[in-house]
């Protein structure tokens, strides 16, 4: 007798389980890969994305696209992440910032090489025009390096390589640069469509 209230007790408890794990994985929402393919990031009429084989800012009206910016010519193992593009104001000029990551590593038999490289570009959009750009990269080495010449003993050697500059957008629309070194900073000038030195303007 114990033992049939046992087993009835254990199938119950199962097919609960089963019936609340079904339930929660039916309440998944959509995401914005699987409802729109290629779509990386929105804003206004602006949709960054990955288009017959560029990587494109494409400008819509009325739900149909008018026009396209193209930032570069990808293929198939191209996948950018944390790709963001927001809208600014410089100088009275709306602008768009799409910033974007990619990461790329090249390894060898003693070397690794993991580069991430983050892009920040800005767009003028009613005359089509790139006004700003930059390029940080950071390269992680991971390298088996020999301590003798006859190659029979060696050690795991690890160092961080940074080139480029950080890329600061500020509150009322200029731009900044900064490395360990030197500190840029760039504000834009409506008249000639570009981000001039703002110590000379």
């Amino acid at each position: 007798m114990k033992r049939i209230v046992l087993l009835v007790l254990m199938t119950l408890i199962s097919t609960t389980t089963f019936a609340q794990k079904k339930k929660s994985t039916a309440k998944k929402p959509a995401t914005a890969s699987t409802t729109a393919k290629g779509v990386l990031a929105k804003a206004d009429n602006l949709v960054a994305e990955v288009k017959a084989g560029n990587f494109q800012l494409t400008i819509n009206e009325n739900g149909k696209q008018k026009d396209a910016l193209m930032i570069k010519t990808v293929d198939a193992k191209f996948a950018p992440t944390n790709v963001k593009l927001t809208s600014f104001t410089a100088s009275g000029t709306k602008l768009y910032l799409l910033t974007w990551t990619e990461v790329v590593v090249i390894k060898s038999d003693l070397k690794t090489e993991n580069l991430t490289n983050v892009y920040s570009v800005v767009y003028e959009i009613p005359n089509k025009k790139q006004v700003f750009s930059n390029t940080q990269t950071t390269n992680h080495i991971v390298e088996k390096v020999f301590l003798d010449r006859l190659k029979t003993a060696s050690e795991t050697q690890e160092r961080i390589r940074r080139e480029g500059f950080e890329f600061i957008l500020n509150a009322d629309g200029t731009i900044t640069q900064k490395n360990k070194t030197q500190e840029n900073k760039w504000k834009y000038d409506a008249a000639s469509m570009e981000f001039v030195d703002a110590k000379r303007k």
